[in-house]
């Protein structure tokens, strides 16, 4: 698909524009500049284009700021078209005269300039100014009210069609490609662990907490399989969290547990699990989605007390949640990249089992055994509970619904009965179930 690149120095709107783009709010937005680090990438909603937001194009001589323009540059020297965006109101700047050579010099990319924040006309600058950059006309446009946006969608298709390039979108949008969120507290390695898989040093690290701050979705092939890998920013207990942006870090971060299928929780295996770390995986069960607790920094762990740690470890893990009886929790060094291979194919393993139907024969007979087993306890009305028939109803997570008769509050206790005793017959310990109840109909009513 097309690589289309949205550059410009910090604070111009870009992250606004790619979320106009592609019709999500993927790129955290705030006033502060500065506040987008990693390139995000997205699909624009009408059009086959892959939409590229990079950070702010800063003049560093190191640290996080060099390293996000670096990546910045990288991404337009691989571009298929460029929207260089400035403010409108701000008008030209130095900077941006300074980045407009760079682009020039970087790349053969067609670029389209586009003077942002001209919703109102009487707060436009000098707009003359800009054909100082060699980019043209300005194209005046709001990406927060999504005003203007026909010459983009005019130029993109101009580009396509000199380069031979599809950019209509398909009837069939779903996107079957495996998602993979990748969670955990600040430095404990997630974006060192996703450049492993990505092969390429695709997100920043660095040695100190909150580096990452967007939730970054990069799709790749890894071991066999099309995949979209998101890597998320550190998550804190509340109490630490005094920035805003990192409040809004936190929730973006959050929410990808409900945009993943599987979850990857990532822990430092040289520390204490913390009760926040058991608090999202909670979170993820409580989702129903796959998860997998990868112990990172495994090769910093003496080896003479690995057995133990790892034990010890699983039964924390084991007995803080009811809902899964073996979580899946795998030592890997993302920094050695040992472990990482081992843990897809087990992964993949587990959401290929996920996708199965269950034949309504079998999970009855199951069911029947179970109650024989163990009798239902008796309703608050002292009425029996009878457990009639049993189907599975969804898949993603595994989601089982039971008819039963006479009285329905079924305690949370044979609830977990049941699942557990599910579970283990249909080798589903890993996987995350469902019990609904619905009540059977009297005939005679």
């Amino acid at each position: 698909m097309m690589k289309l690149i949205i550059a410009g120095r910090p604070n111009t709107g870009k992250s606004t524009l790619f979320n106009a783009l592609t019709g999500t709010r993927d790129a955290l937005v705030h006033d502060r500049p500065g506040v987008t680090r990693d390139v995000m990438v997205g699909t624009m909603r009408d059009r086959a284009v892959n939409v590229y937001d990079t950070a702010g194009l800063e003049n560093a001589k190191n640290g996080i700021a060099l390293d996000s323009t670096n990546m910045a540059i990288s991404a337009i020297e691989s571009a298929d078209a460029i929207l260089f965006v400035v403010d409108g109101r701000a008008g030209l700047t130095a900077m941006d005269i300074e980045w407009a050579k760079l682009i020039h010099r970087k790349s053969k990319a067609p670029v389209l300039l586009l003077a942002n924040k001209t919703e109102s006309v009487k707060r436009i600058g000098d707009t003359h100014e800009f054909f100082k950059l060699g980019c043209g006309a300005p194209v005046m446009i709001s990406a927060e009210h999504k005003r203007g946006f026909d010459e983009i969608y005019e130029f993109i298709d101009r580009v396509a069609n000199d380069k031979n390039i599809t950019v209509e979108t398909n009837e069939d949008t779903t996107d079957t490609r495996l998602k993979i969120a990748v969670l955990g507290q600040p430095n404990v390695g997630k974006s060192t662990f996703v450049n492993r898989v990505l092969g390429v040093n695709r997100q920043i690290v660095m040695d100190a907490p909150g580096i990452t701050r967007d939730t970054v979705k990069i799709p790749t092939h890894f071991y066999g399989r099309d995949i979209v890998i998101m890597d998320t920013a550190g998550l804190r207990r509340k109490a630490g969290v005094t920035d805003d942006v990192e409040t809004l870090s936190a929730l973006k971060a959050l929410d990808s547990i409900e945009k993943a299928d599987v979850v990857i929780l990532v822990v430092d295996a040289t520390k204490n699990i913390e009760n926040q770390a058991l608090g999202i995986a909670a979170r993820v069960y409580d989702a129903g989605k796959i998860l997998c607790v990868a112990l990172n920094k495994w090769d910093l762990v003496e080896p003479e007390i690995r057995d133990e740690k790892l034990l010890k470890l699983k039964h924390q893990f084991t007995n803080s949640f009811h809902q899964i009886i073996k979580p899946m929790i795998l030592a890997i060094s993302a920094e050695k990249g040992t472990g990482i291979q081992n843990m897809f194919k087990r992964i993949y393993g587990l959401w290929d089992i996920s996708t199965a139907t269950v034949p309504t024969s079998l999970l009855n007979r199951i069911v029947e055994k179970l109650v024989e087993q163990r009798q239902p306890p008796m309703s608050r009305l002292k009425r029996a509970m009878k457990i009639k028939f049993a189907r599975q109803v969804g898949t993603h997570p595994m989601r089982v619904r039971i008819n039963v008769g006479g009285a329905s509050d079924i305690p949370e206790s044979y609830t977990r009965y049941l699942r557990r005793g599910i579970a283990t017959a249909l080798h589903w310990e890993h996987l995350p179930i469902v019990i609904e109840y619905e009540k059977a109909e009297n005939p005679f009513d």
